[in-house]
């Protein structure tokens, strides 16, 4: 990305990038001398119970939608029901959860299995898919075609139980962690445990340490105890315990890790490390920039920032190629707003208040920020052509052809280039790059510039609630509306609202 120039300057460059630190960003040895001494101030979150029908769309070339082997599979352009995750298959019970990575996904059943399908490259799906039946194309077949490369991987395209998990015993799964080579679950009890690797950008970074390169199966992260929450990002994780404190590991070239990472130290990355960061109630991850909120409601950010996506611009008010927030920074214009959820892609960011409102900021060349090209703000930044790159500032999106028509959004989701929100009665709105079929709007001539409602005949009777996304792919759950009155009346108020 060359330099960009900015329409018109902010007003605030008293430093660096406009912001000041607070004390929830300290140094680590206060931590590290203060940590038995600091209060309990977050609570485990309790394990989630609601049965979910699982949705799948987008381009699964590399076994992304679980859809089974068939060739067919390859591209769903809408939300389609996923067989394989129905009550029957789970022997009495439905996903409650998931989690999205790259090319994989992770799922909870309401029995405490996890279920894994997609790439199984790097180890991710905790289970061993090796014993794949090889199913070549037949070239001589008459309904052979050049593009078709024949059926995918039997055992990573059919959802299958992780590994490893079921012998931990009185203890309940209460999140899903995913990255493009990583996977993590969070037990009631505090504990991690995870497997796959981190890669970097010369390749295989490891798993942990200078020990462990590929874990194939679920390891217990030792270093971690009293954890409430997990976030992963491209290629690191982030944890968040009891005490309000937030740690991180994996790759740290970006400064993701909040810390800089010395090349001759490289494989300490491998192994999680607070880094400053306390009285945090929620944390967050993009690809390469992250997030968390104190319990002051103050929200920070660190990581690549060279589309703004962390929402600073330098001193002078513009953006580089290659910018990056060292360390966990405040955002002034998104604290005490009430931020409920943040999501993150790989160049854009989505945050939900707790009054059902959406802001969106980042990358603005595959639409990604779900803002009208007639409605961007003045503090959009341009090429030299006069083309909008992207917007630093957080702007509060407008969902249907109404204002102020009333909806509240209830749960956002990222793709690495596409976004979605969720409405309180669980309609998904999608937008950013359409090439892959990845918002589930059909086939598209073009990236979608601003939030569409998703139309189709699987989900209209559905009351989504979770939705999530990976490189090329989607994922949403949710509940079957029984009263058909019900189900009509809503589709028809929206409608109305996207007239």
């Amino acid at each position: 990305m060359v330099a960009l120039e900015r329409k018109r300057k902010g007003a605030d460059s008293s430093s660096k990038n406009g912001t000041k630190k607070t004390k929830a960003a300290v140094s680590s040895s206060f931590i590290l001398h203060s940590y038995s001494r600091l209060p309990n101030i977050n609570q485990v979150p309790e394990a989630k119970s609601v049965p979910l029908d699982i949705f799948v769309w987008g381009t699964g070339s590399m076994c992304e939608l679980g859809l089974g082997p068939s060739s067919k599979n390859k591209e769903v352009k809408r939300p389609r029901l996923n067989p394989y995750l129905s009550e029957e298959r789970l022997e009495g019970t439905k996903v409650v959860d998931f989690s999205v990575g790259g090319m994989h996904t992770l799922a909870l059943d309401g029995k405490n299995k996890v279920w894994s399908w997609g790439c199984n490259d790097s180890g991710v799906l905790g289970r061993d898919t090796s014993k794949a039946k090889e199913v070549l194309k037949d070239l001589d077949a008459e309904d052979s075609d050049d593009d078709d490369d024949g059926d995918l991987n039997e055992e990573e395209s059919t959802p299958a139980l992780v590994d490893g998990l079921e012998s931990i015993k009185g203890t309940k799964i209460v999140q899903l962690a995913t990255t493009d080579n990583l996977s993590a679950v969070l037990y009631d009890n505090g504990d991690v445990y995870a497997w796959g690797c981190f890669r970097c950008n010369e390749g295989m970074l490891g798993f942990l340490r200078d020990e462990i390169k590929l874990q194939k199966t679920p390891l217990k992260i030792k270093e971690l105890k009293n954890i409430v929450q997990i976030a992963g990002g491209k290629d690191h994780l982030l944890a968040l315990d009891t005490k309000g404190i937030v740690y991180a590991w994996g790759n740290g070239q970006q400064f993701q890790l909040g810390r800089r990472v010395l090349d001759r130290h490289r494989f300490r990355s491998l192994e999680p490390q607070q880094f400053g960061l306390y009285n945090v109630k929620y944390i967050a991850s993009g690809a390469f920039h992250c997030f968390a909120i104190d319990h002051d409601d103050q929200v920070y950010a660190w990581g690549l920032n060279q589309y703004g996506q962390c929402s600073f611009t330098d001193a002078n008010g513009e953006l580089e190629d290659g910018s990056l927030i060292t360390k966990p920074t405040l955002i002034p214009s998104l604290s005490n707003k009430n931020i409920i959820q943040i999501s993150a892609g790989e160049h854009h960011t989505l945050a939900l208040t707790k009054d059902g409102e959406v802001f969106s900021w980042g990358r603005f060349d595959m639409k990604e920020v779900g803002i009208p090209k007639d409605k961007l703000p003045e503090s959009t930044f341009r090429d030299e052509h006069g083309n909008p790159r992207s917007v630093p500032t957080p702007t509060k999106l407008q969902f249907g052809k109404k204002k102020d028509n009333g909806l509240k959004i209830k749960a956002i989701g990222t793709g690495s280039h596409n976004s979605f929100a969720v409405t309180e009665d669980g309609f998904v709105y999608a937008w950013g790059f359409g090439d892959t079929y990845a918002p589930g709007l059909g086939p598209l001539d073009d990236d979608v510039e601003k939030p569409t409602r998703i139309v189709n005949t699987a989900t209209k009777f559905h009351n989504i609630e979770i939705i999530g996304a990976g490189g090329q792919f989607s994922v949403s759950g949710g509940v079957k509306i029984a009263d058909e009155d019900e189900g009509e009346d809503r589709l028809e108020k929206y409608e109305e609202i996207d007239e």
